[in-house]
């Protein structure tokens, strides 16, 4: 029984999927602004299962950049500008901005086939299949969204597309392309067999979402690729077992409450069309990065003790599921997806990044 004064410690064992190591390039910083050019892969904010693989405790631990305030997210697998701000009050100002629609947003993204020259606009509905995974499609029930693209370069395999959200949905960028014929060369979730011989152009599914997502994780299960979309097998196992009390309270909250990808703490789609829909977690990130440090110290505190001279990397333990499991290393150009966020312009600014590589016109794969 616990009584005034005990001490109560408790240390968390945690695995990380994958990420990048390409490093995060600062753009902007000044008294009221951080702007970097996020690359693919690393989440912004702790969520889910990434803690310290996070643009926000990178940020905090590599340039001594804490509370910082979110303006927009970018999804994990989206490369390019990112904001924050210095204080409460930028952020509520350019969040105005943002809620009001007047954040000019353009994108550069690279897809299959010969994407059309002319100017093609697309404003199919999307709906959200499943926060958990992280998949959406296009559907009348689904929000109004609207998204400008431009042909800007074709390699006779590719192209390379610019694209101008008018709207905040998630996955709005990615989800119409799919629409279009001409998804996303390397897109983890709308490039796959599993959406059917058309890949779901036009919105031709055939399937059932439960059918879908099923077969989605059956693909990336194949491939060893499940990290890709931030899942584990244990995570597909208690997903089963919610079913069962699916209309319990309880249950529902639980799942809610469980980030898994680019998605899962419920976000609100004012924010950015290619968000990390994970995105509903506290925007200071100063007490996340506390607690982060602390959860640290005393891990390798406790390895230390037990085994002097062990690297923590090779530290395990005998109570962990995920460390008796060898899993193979995703390589550099999977944790890369051609979509890139290359501007971001307000009524008092503009950022932008360097176009990337694999956008250039002699680009070849």
């Amino acid at each position: 029984v616990l009584q005034n004064n005990d001490f109560l410690r408790n240390t968390v064992h945690r695995h990380e999927p994958p990420v990048t190591a390409q490093p995060i390039q600062i753009l902007v910083e000044d008294d009221e602004m951080v702007v970097v050019d996020k690359p693919s892969s690393l989440p912004v904010h702790p969520c889910g299962r990434f803690r310290h693989n996070t643009v926000i405790f990178i940020l905090g631990k590599e340039h001594d950049l804490k509370e910082l305030h979110t303006i927009h997210r970018l999804d994990r697998m989206t490369s390019g500008v990112l904001m924050f701000a210095k204080t409460a009050e930028v952020s509520k100002r350019i969040d105005e901005q943002v809620r009001e629609r007047q954040l000019e947003k353009e994108y550069v993204c690279r897809v299959v086939g010969e994407f059309p020259e002319h100017e093609v606009v697309c404003e199919e509905p999307i709906l959200v299949v499943s926060y958990k995974v992280g998949v959406c499609r296009v559907d009348p029930k689904g929000k109004s969204c609207k998204t400008i693209f431009q042909r800007l370069s074709y390699n006779g395999k590719t192209s390379v597309v610019k694209c101008l959200p008018r709207t905040g949905r998630t996955h709005q960028i990615r989800v119409h392309l799919q629409y279009l014929g001409h998804p996303i060369v390397n897109d983890p979730i709308y490039n796959m067999e599993a959406w059917g011989p058309d890949r779901g152009k036009g919105g031709k599914i055939d399937k059932t979402d439960e059918e879908l997502l099923k077969a989605l994780v059956e693909e990336h299960r194949s491939k060893q690729s499940l990290d890709i979309l931030g899942i584990l097998e244990e995570d597909l196992n208690s997903s089963a077992e919610n079913k069962d009390c699916a209309h319990s309270s309880d249950c529902t909250k639980s799942a809610q409450a469980d980030p898994i990808n680019e998605n899962s703490c419920p976000a609100k789609d004012t924010k950015d069309p290619e968000r990390n829909d994970t995105a509903a977690c506290p925007l200071n990130s100063d007490t996340n990065l506390e607690m982060l440090e602390k959860n640290k110290e005393l891990a390798s505190c406790e390895i230390q003790d037990g085994q002097t001279g062990e690297k923590s990397s090779e530290e395990k333990d005998p109570l962990c599921v995920e460390c008796k499991i060898t899993r193979r290393d995703p390589s550099p150009k999977e944790l890369v997806m051609y979509l890139h966020a290359l501007r971001y312009k307000g009524a008092e600014f503009e950022y932008c990044s360097k176009m990337p590589e694999w956008a250039m016109e002699d680009w070849e794969e």
